[in-house]
């Protein structure tokens, strides 16, 4: 078996608005993290994030937090990239009411880890509808901010 070999996809950094549900019968508590704005940023791939995705997660009983996340990309030059990545995070014990204080949470605290797809019509982009990429993000006060690598 082969070695996973990587590269560099982009870094994507977004500015979300909680909209928290709550615990719901399932024994778990559920919010959203809408889509404001951001930017990614790498070699191959620049651009906005459009407003309006988000991050539809839920916390477990044990603090492990599922992510289901949706986002429009649009590039610099102005096609549509459209991104849905799984995850999961996992943090101190506090995590969530230090987020929730503002406080930026470093990138050695957690485990923060995603798998992204993506969806486009672009010709110069096709490529990207065949990726599979990981990520590794932090969190800052505004949203979170991910390193996304193109499993080769």
């Amino acid at each position: 078996m082969s070695e996973p070999r990587f590269r560099p996809l982009f870094t994507a950094e977004f500015e979300t608005t909680p909209q928290p549900v709550g615990d719901v019968p399932q024994g778990y508590f559920r919010q959203s993290g809408i889509i404001q704005s951001g930017r990614f940023h790498g070699e191959r791939l620049n651009g906005i994030a459009q407003p309006g995705g988000g991050d539809w997660w839920f916390r477990r009983p044990d603090g492990v937090i599922h992510l289901d996340v949706r986002a429009m990309l649009e590039t610099d030059q102005g096609e549509i990239i459209y991104m849905t990545y799984s995850g999961r995070l996992r943090g101190p014990g506090d995590m969530i009411e230090r987020m929730q204080a503002g406080e930026t949470i470093a990138p050695d605290e957690l485990y923060f880890r995603t798998a992204a797809q993506f969806e486009t019509a672009a010709p110069r982009l096709v490529w990207l509808n065949d990726v599979i990429a990981f990520g590794i993000g932090h969190r800052r006060p505004q949203g979170p901010v991910y390193e996304l690598f193109e499993l080769l």
